[in-house]
């Protein structure tokens, strides 16, 4: 049996687990996907094709703000820093998350007999 390729994440995980992460201070992009890698204990890899447009749609919606700083390899990068929208679309999001996640367990439970 082969192994089957990743599946997406489900519509607002990334904006999720970005705001989550960035609660824990700001990073650059380049730190977040690795933060949310470890984090998640290597079972998620955010691409960058994914996590820059998503970022820039957090900065469009006003969840994060961004400014210029230096890398530890002394690198020009932008970090990005939650913003009091941004820590409320997280609740606002970790609630609905939870809502969904219980109501799949609820379904997934076994049959009794």
């Amino acid at each position: 049996m082969t192994q089957s390729a990743p599946r997406d994440l489900f519509p607002g995980a990334l904006e999720m687990m970005v705001l989550q992460t960035l609660r824990r201070g700001p990073r650059h992009g380049y730190a977040l996907a690795r933060d949310i890698k470890g984090t998640s204990g290597d079972l998620l890899q955010i691409e960058e094709g994914s996590l820059y447009p998503a970022l820039q749609r957090m900065l469009k919606a006003g969840w994060v703000n961004a400014e210029w700083g230096v890398s530890a390899g002394n690198r020009k990068v932008r970090v990005y820093k939650i913003t009091p929208a941004g820590r409320r679309q997280l609740e606002r999001e970790v609630s609905s998350f939870e809502r969904m996640l219980k109501g799949i367990s609820r379904v997934m439970r076994p049959a009794q007999p």
